[in-house]
């Protein structure tokens, strides 16, 4: 079995619910970024003996919340000694806006993970594109390079849409699926 671990950032429950749907897809675990930007005791031994790294943040004015680009800066160390090279890694946030600049974000996980030498794992779901489409169905805001929810800003983090949360489960799943593809 792979050693699957979702890095996250949450600010108000919504991207901490959405990182609970997607290790719950990977059977991975869960390793929250505090709110002062900080890993808890053992958190960069827990990233370095992963098998793939699922980092998580909410969009906030078109990038990672301050506390999730605290914790990029100080991947420094690892990026040093390489320790996360040849990982897989994947990505995942949560906006209140319909496209809210959720792809910065993405975009930003995705040079982290680059900047370690890490493999990415995409979406790999189609669209709900069709004229048939429901908020409720599984890829509806349509990201491919990796999974996205939205929440209205003046929703509880129970309040998430059902479709975005298997769609979580769903990338969750798929990066598990990888990994056991990689794994020797």
């Amino acid at each position: 079995m792979t050693n699957i671990v979702v890095v996250y950032h949450s600010g108000y429950g919504h991207t901490q619910r959405m990182a609970q749907a997607v290790a719950n897809g990977a059977s991975a675990q869960l390793l929250a970024i505090d709110a002062d930007g900080n890993l808890p005791d053992g958190g960069w031994e827990q990233l370095k003996a992963a098998d793939a790294i699922i980092f998580g943040s909410p969009t906030y004015m078109g990038s990672v919340s301050w506390q999730f680009k605290k914790f990029a800066d100080a991947s420094s160390k690892p990026w040093f000694s390489q320790d996360w090279k040849d990982k897989l890694a994947a990505g995942f946030t949560n906006s209140a806006g319909m496209n809210g600049d959720k792809q910065g974000t993405l975009t930003a996980l995705f040079t982290l993970a680059m900047q370690h030498s890490m493999v990415w794992v995409s979406q790999g779901l189609m669209p709900s594109n069709s004229k048939a489409a429901k908020r409720d169905d599984v890829n509806y805001l349509v990201s491919y390079s990796g999974a996205i929810a939205q929440s209205p800003s003046d929703s509880g983090a129970g309040e998430m849409s059902p479709g975005d949360l298997e769609t979580a489960r769903l990338f969750g799943q798929r990066v598990a699926d990888v990994a056991a593809k990689f794994r020797p």
